[in-house]
């Protein structure tokens, strides 16, 4: 936990002392991991830029496509050319993401003005709201007053039964490195980038592939020992890896046991 804490408290500096500075990419744990990317399937590539975009998301070129960047995240539009996702968020295992802003009420209004749905909280909370992008990938918004940017990647919440959450927060602190901890009287997994939160449901959820979020990513050092370690584990590898011979950036794909397909990726260059 004080190696995450360092990182994020390294991060914050660097980002308040450089104007309109959004790291990407925060400094990876003792085992080398750090939040990468979601990964969407989408009807509309175009449509789903213009909505992050409208939330505060920076775009860059990626070889041929379009990404786009928030502080914790990358979000790859869309996993293949015309890939129509078979449903949104609800019912998968990972049931939504959330972003944190500094102001939620200053945010809604400039988004709704934009066109975007804004579902107010249920309990009546100001300093939350949900919102869909036009495929159904599910948000919450929460606020940070005190946070450099005005909006930065803040959570994945999976949703799995009472009996399988406690698994799934002990396997994703083990293979990830991540740190267990109780927030708010529910378990969560703190991994630089981004906290792994678990909400309880009636019966198994499906697997995320083929939806609107296809995949989650993390970046990963030395991919090779660490497929190693997943493998001893029993973790089950969907693809081995893959790497680039000019850029030798290396990628491989495994999955939890809950059904949330995983990309791993050592990048020599991480994406800016």
């Amino acid at each position: 936990m004080k190696t995450i804490l360092a990182g994020l408290a390294f991060v914050f500096m660097i980002a308040a002392s450089t104007a309109g500075a959004q790291p990407v990419s925060f400094p990876a744990n003792d085992m080398g991991v750090t939040m990468g990317h979601w990964h969407l399937n989408s009807r509309d590539a175009e449509v789903n830029k213009k909505f992050f975009v409208t939330l505060g998301g920076r775009v860059v070129k990626r070889g041929e496509n379009e990404v786009v960047l928030f502080p914790g995240v990358v979000i790859f539009l869309t996993r293949g050319q015309g890939n129509v996702p078979t449903g949104g968020t609800v019912g998968t295992v990972v049931n939504h993401v959330g972003f944190t802003v500094r102001n939620v009420q200053e945010s809604l209004a400039k988004w709704k003005a934009a066109g975007i749905q804004i579902e107010p909280s249920a309990t009546g909370r100001l300093d939350q709201a949900y919102i869909d992008t036009p495929d159904g990938l599910r948000i919450e918004i929460l606020e940070d007053k005190n946070q450099p940017w005005p909006i930065r990647n803040e959570h994945i919440h999976f949703a799995a039964t009472a009996a399988e959450i406690p698994k799934m927060q002990a396997w994703y602190a083990k293979e990830f490195g991540g740190h267990a901890w109780t927030r708010n009287n529910a378990p969560v997994v703190e991994l630089p980038g981004v906290q792994l939160r678990f909400a309880k449901v009636d019966k198994a959820q499906v697997p995320t592939s083929g939806h609107v979020l296809d995949h989650i990513g993390f970046d990963v050092k030395n991919l090779d020992a660490f497929m190693k370690k997943l493998q001893a584990d029993g973790v089950k590898i969907e693809r081995p890896i893959n790497r680039n011979a000019q850029t030798g950036a290396a990628l491989a794909f495994i999955s939890d046991p809950w059904g949330t397909m995983i990309e791993l990726n050592d990048r020599p260059e991480p994406i800016q």
